[in-house]
């Protein structure tokens, strides 16, 4: 695959990633993956791109990064209400949307899944953080993160730097799954989470609930313990 080659040479995967049954993690999401996913996650496993794009796995370090995980589900019942509600327009059916990554400004990367039983045909739809634009790359996701990573590309949405500086992949450090509270709900000060969310843009009320997209940057930008 010229895309996956492309993506390799320009950013050489880690070491050696366990195995995933895709048979499985497909019966679970009730859809087929695109093979330019499945290959991309077997040769990096989960991490981040140059410190920035962090893409879905079946083998997540936590549900914010997990495939097949509640998070993609709740993005596009957020879609929903927000297509709704006239909150901000999007321009593909939700049901359609499939969140396959993130960045850390809170953008995520969709795969538009049409036609539904050809994913190798699926493009990737990106949308802005608090925000209403949108950006479509006729493409797949190994050959968006090529373009982008290598600077052939700019995506609007994202900072100029990002295909300036050299390519670079960092595993993520897996986290136990243990019963209990939810990796993304453990007792924190709320107060820290509101002042690190508003010196970065995010619009957080003074009190009650912190909105969801909040939270689970917090869980990406903090240590895990």
């Amino acid at each position: 695959m010229a895309a996956m080659t492309a993506l390799t040479t320009l950013c050489p995967p880690p070491g050696p990633t366990s195995n995933i049954h895709w048979e499985t993690v497909e019966a679970t999401l009730g859809m087929p993956l695109p093979q330019d996913y499945k290959e991309l996650a077997d040769r990096y496993g989960p991490g981040v791109f140059n410190g920035f794009v962090h893409v879905y796995h079946p083998h997540g370090a936590t549900e914010h990064a997990d495939l097949t995980g509640p998070v993609p589900g709740r993005i596009r019942a957020r879609l929903s209400r927000d297509r709704e509600q006239g909150t901000h327009p999007v321009p593909y059916d939700p049901e359609t949307l499939f969140a396959c990554a993130v960045t850390d400004n809170g953008e995520y990367l969709f795969w538009i899944t049409d036609p539904a039983g050809d994913p190798d045909r699926w493009r990737i739809a990106v949308n802005q953080a608090r925000g209403p634009d949108w950006f479509t790359y006729d493409g797949t996701l190994t050959a968006f993160l090529t373009a982008v990573l290598g600077g052939r590309i700019e995506v609007p949405l994202f900072p100029v730097s990002l295909g300036e500086a050299p390519a670079g992949f960092a595993p993520a450090r897996p986290v136990p799954r243990q019963p209990g509270p939810l990796p993304g709900h453990r007792p924190v000060d709320t107060g820290t989470i509101r002042s690190w969310a508003r010196a970065r843009g995010y619009d957080v009320p003074p009190r009650g609930r912190i909105p969801l997209e909040v939270r689970e940057a917090w869980e990406r930008r903090t240590p895990k313990g």
